[in-house]
């Protein structure tokens, strides 16, 4: 596996806790009660999210397939 650096942003709730979502990749959001769970699972949820990614990809058309490894800077 490799290391990717993303935005992590935890925002703190009303009610308690702490809202977490990546800000370069919509979709992936989670919570918890405090920062460190709130971190937790946003990591689990990007590991799940490329998980599925990477299961899709690999079915049926791996061999029609070319990938590379890219940097981007923005």
């Amino acid at each position: 596996m490799k290391n990717i650096e993303m935005t992590a942003v935890f925002e703190p709730c009303k009610e308690g806790g702490f809202i977490a979502y990546v800000q370069e990749i919509s979709g992936i959001n989670t919570q918890g009660e405090t920062l460190e769970e709130a971190k937790e699972n946003l990591t689990d949820a990007v590991n799940m999210v490329f998980e599925e990614i990477r299961s899709k990809r690999s079915k049926g058309k791996a061999n029609k397939m070319i990938t590379q490894t890219m940097s981007f800077t923005f």
